[in-house]
């Protein structure tokens, strides 16, 4: 660069032809310059990438190194197929009893949480009215019947036309209506249990007025439950009236509670594309409450022969599910189906034999047709 600095720093702008020459030939001897430079980089790197490149073997395969992976052999063993659901308990019976009469509560005959047979008093509503009116419809009908029996003689004989019985007749029957109307309005002044069953929490109490509508008291039936849930509608040709269900709450985590599919909804749900389904659940010890929440496990029956495998040797490409099979030595990349899931293994549908090599771990230095090396073999779970 010195050169070709003193070459041209007596050129001027602009620069005549001769300066144009020289610079031009400057320029070049420049570019031979950096050019001849850059060559031993150039070399160096090609070296680099021929060393880094795997060997063509004489049979036409990339090298001869091995990945050691880990393997097992597949098998076929017993399966049980079941499904798992959420769902909340409910009570076969249960009521919020309301005032049908306003009126003072004057008396009230339960003891929160008591069990109790149907029938059982549980408030009274001062009645003193209701009883005056049940007194009054009473006298009517006993006027008008005796009016009805005299007219009924009098129209025998022909003393009076058939008008005048009508009347004495539908005179009766209206005082009867009254008289049944005033005693089912007196009866709503005793609150009775409509069930057996438990009370709940009392809202009222004595002394309080009642007014039409206002909630008293609740009660629940705890003996048997029902406990409502949902299954994928994919499972509808196995979920069916009389299959047994577990069922565990929180509350009694080492507790398996037994119970028995009594119905199935006759239509999917259209947006979760979901069956419901319901079970009954005997609760003779009482232990369990409606509302609860509850996991629902569903036997669908057992598998004999099923092939099931290390969780660990399925490879997600995308949104298959994939399995290196071992064979002749090399690694052969297979989609597969998946059935059933247990804690660490996985029920191959479609995809594997029994008998066939799979491997379980190493899969992330492997692609379809590398050679491999057994280093171990994996426990097959199932």
């Amino acid at each position: 660069m010195a050169h070709i600095t003193k070459s041209t720093q007596h050129c001027w702008y602009p620069p005549n032809e001769a300066c144009r020459r020289q610079m031009t030939h400057n320029s070049g001897l420049a570019r031979r310059s950096g050019n001849q430079a850059m060559r031993p980089l150039r070399l160096l790197t090609i070296l680099a990438f021929v060393a880094a490149a795997p060997v063509l073997a004489q049979d036409g395969s990339w090298g001869n190194n091995e990945t050691a992976v880990e393997t097992t052999e597949v098998t076929a063993s017993e399966l049980e197929s079941s499904v798992r659901a959420i769902g909340t308990l409910i009570a076969e019976a249960s009521a919020t009893l309301r005032a049908e009469v306003p009126g003072q509560i004057i008396g009230v005959h339960f003891r929160e949480g008591q069990q109790l047979e149907k029938g059982a008093e549980l408030y009274s509503v001062e009645a003193t009215v209701l009883e005056a009116e049940v007194n009054e419809a009473r006298a009517n009908v006993s006027r008008s019947e005796s009016a009805l029996s005299r007219a009924q003689e009098l129209y025998e004989k022909q003393l009076i036309s058939g008008t005048d019985y009508d009347a004495a007749r539908a005179t009766y029957d209206v005082d009867v209506a009254r008289l049944r109307s005033s005693r089912a309005r007196l009866s709503k002044t005793v609150i009775r249990a409509p069930f057996d069953g438990f009370v709940g929490l009392r809202r009222i109490n004595i002394g309080d007025y009642a007014t039409v509508g206002q909630e008293l008291v609740d009660v629940v039936q705890l003996d048997p439950l029902r406990v409502d849930f949902s299954v994928p509608e994919t499972l509808l040709p196995k979920v069916r009236q009389g299959l047994t269900v577990e069922i565990t709450v929180d509350a009694y985590p080492d507790e398996v509670f037994p119970g028995e599919i009594t119905a199935v909804a006759p239509k999917s749900d259209i947006e979760g594309h979901s069956l419901e389904v319901r079970a009954i659940l005997p609760n003779e010890d009482l232990k369990l409450r409606p509302g609860l929440f509850v996991r629902v496990g569903i036997s669908l029956g057992i598998n004999p022969n099923a092939i099931v495998i290390p969780e660990q040797a399925i490879w997600p490409i995308g949104q298959d599910k994939t399995v290196y099979v071992v064979v002749d030595g090399k690694a052969q990349q297979r989609v597969v189906k998946i059935g059933e899931r247990k804690p660490g293994a996985v029920e191959i549908t479609e995809g594997l034999a029994v008998g066939e090599v799979i491997v379980t771990a190493g899969q992330m230095k492997l692609f379809d047709g590398a050679a491999v090396r057994t280093i171990g073999a994996a426990s097959n779970q199932g």
